[in-house]
């Protein structure tokens, strides 16, 4: 099933990307016009709340150590979010309210779905900041799907008049909230895997992290929903204190590895650093919105882009972790005991590493030019950023999925590896720890 949301989550990449070539004048105008909408709805729905709900289906059993509640409510979820994460961009693109409406049906009842089955293992004690922050990122979930859900409701029908700060109150809960919060909260187990790292002593950057983030992204939203600007500094103030939490969680990580430098640390390094470039955007629209609005608006319009470069980064650089973790297992349990070379299969077989390398140029490429476009109101740049998102989203999903296709397709032909390598029926321990 993980595998499922995270090439679901390919494909939303490439249809973002398009949608913002699409819009990109319209972007340069007017931030909320109904076609930029689109591109950020398929950049938030299909492509980083489909990888999230991947991350949370494959790692909250092995958080809490309880199965979910059922797989085939995994495999409806994720029918269900896939409609919803689509049809409402579409909808919203082509001014097709029928189409806008039947997609605020399918985000409430996966959002149901995904609460009935995650309830069982979320219900046990303990386990620290990760089980915390999938709580608060489900609780995080709703709140945004039903704010959504309003959003839907008054393009329907329009029952009442929602302005831009309202669209932007549940930005933040989507992107910190719910999406953030469980970043941050599976980084807490993946990073000490994936680097080889132990910090000593009481760690709690981590829970600080968690709470930090959601009470501050709750405490915002409502502050800019209902236009107050005390709520609207203080939830600020907390939000950066999560995330500088966030960041000091990972440096001390950085400082305890013990496995060398290589391309996944650069997608994380990478990741934290546009979370700077959004606090910066963010503060330099704020400071600009009372005197020159439109400049404000365009800044904000950037710091948002930056933080779901955040997201993006960190999503498409796991990716080339979790993937492989996943299909090795897959492979041994159908035969491949072996890799291209005819050695032991490892991890590093699964993909070309290359093509990785490129895949991190475009993502890192495409963010930085999507801001640029939107804070200095430049369409050429904001349709660059919109082609290198979509040529992100088709080398992550060719690269991550080749080898493992041909590699199950040779087992099956009984073309395999020689013999000799079969002998060896346990992964290498180099990468045991992953």
């Amino acid at each position: 099933m993980p595998l499922s949301f995270l090439a679901a989550a390919s494909a939303g990449l490439v249809a973002c990307g398009i949608a913002w070539v699409w819009a990109r004048t319209a972007a340069t105008t007017d931030p909320s016009a109904d076609r930029v909408v689109a591109a950020v709805h398929f950049g938030v729905l299909a492509t980083l709340a489909m990888g999230v709900l991947g991350a949370t289906h494959q790692f909250t059993p092995v958080i809490t150590g309880r199965p979910l509640r059922s797989v085939l409510l995994a495999r409806t979820t994720f029918v269900v979010w896939l409609g919803a994460s689509w049809l409402l961009p579409l909808g919203i693109g082509f001014e097709q309210t029928g189409v806008t409406a039947a997609s605020g049906v399918l985000a409430l009842v996966g959002l149901l779905l995904l609460a009935w089955n995650l309830a069982a293992p979320l219900s046990v004690r303990g386990k620290g900041a990760p089980v915390t922050a999938l709580r608060l990122a489900l609780l995080g979930a709703a709140a945004t799907t039903l704010l959504g859900a309003t959003f839907v409701g008054d393009r329907q029908g329009h029952w009442f008049t929602l302005s831009g700060h309202v669209d932007l109150a549940m930005g933040v809960l989507g992107l910190f909230a719910w999406l953030g919060v469980t970043y941050i909260g599976v980084a807490q187990k993946l990073w000490p895997m994936f680097m080889l790292a132990h910090v000593p002593g009481g760690h709690r950057s981590g829970t600080v992290a968690v709470w930090g983030t959601w009470l501050g992204a709750a405490i915002l939203a409502g502050g800019l929903a209902h236009g107050a600007p005390v709520s609207e500094w203080g939830g600020a103030g907390v939000l950066v204190v999560g995330l500088g939490a966030h960041l000091a969680s990972l440096w001390a990580h950085l400082r305890h590895r013990r496995r060398k430098a290589d391309l996944h640390l650069l997608f994380v390094v990478t990741a934290a650093a546009w979370l700077l470039v959004a606090a910066g955007l963010a503060l330099a629209g704020a400071l600009l919105l009372p005197n020159h609005y439109r400049l404000g608006v365009a800044l904000v319009a950037a710091a948002m882009v930056a933080g779901g470069g955040w997201l993006l980064e960190a999503l498409v650089g796991h990716a080339h972790k979790v993937v492989p973790f996943i299909v090795w297992s897959l492979l041994r349990s159908q035969g491949t005991p072996s890799g291209p070379s005819g050695k032991p299969l490892m991890f590093a077989d699964l993909y070309h590493h290359g093509w990785a390398a490129a895949t991190y140029g475009t993502i890192t490429a495409g963010t930085a030019a999507l801001c640029a476009g939107l804070g200095a109101s430049w369409p050429p740049a904001i349709a660059a950023g919109g082609v290198l998102l979509t040529a992100t989203g088709v080398l992550a999903a060719a690269n991550l999925s080749a080898r493992p296709l041909h590699l199950r397709t040779a087992v099956r032909a009984g073309t395999d590896v020689p013999a000799a390598a079969t002998t060896q029926r346990t992964e290498p321990a180099a990468e045991r720890s992953t």
